[in-house]
This record gives structure tokens, sequence and C-alpha cells, in this order.
């Protein structure tokens, strides 16, 4: 059984995986150790979530606000007015 058995390391989240080849069956896994961050560097990375769904929320508002101007225009044309209530 030791021949043929090989380890496999996840590169994303490094578990380590045993696999017999003649069986063709997982021996053992065992969860890979992660790096602990500093509370620094977790409150930075939540800051910059943070800024970027608030400037996801901006660029949707504004997409938005261009659709409704759209279809204020093409209504505006259709009805045959010329009235802008910007």
């Amino acid at each position: 059984m030791g021949d043929n058995v090989f380890e496999i390391i996840c590169p994303h989240c490094g578990t380590v995986i045993w696999v017999d080849g003649e069986a063709k069956r997982v021996l053992k896994t065992e969860k890979g150790v992660r790096k602990k961050e500093s509370f620094d560097g977790l409150l930075a990375r939540e800051k910059e979530k943070k800024d970027g769904l608030a400037t996801k929320f901006e660029a949707t508002a504004a997409l938005e606000q261009e659709k409704i101007k759209k279809a204020r225009e093409k209504f505006n044309k259709a009805m045959g007015t010329n009235d802008d209530a910007d």
C-alpha cells in the first residue's frame, strides 16, 4: 500500500489529501493552515470592501437615472411633447 500513495496539496486552501493509487480512494485529508492576519489588515480590507460597495452603488444609481431619463425622452417623443421635467 505504501508505494502508490500520493500526497496532493490544494493550491487554493492548502488542504493535504493522501490518495491510494491502486485502490483509487482517499486515505486521509488534513485541513490547510490559514495565515493569521493582523487586526489592522482586516480593518483595511473591510474598508476597501465597503468603499468598493459604495462605488458600485453610486454607479448603479447613475445607470438607473440614465435609464429613467432615456425612457422619459422616448415617452415625450412618442407623445409629441418636448417637456424636460428634470
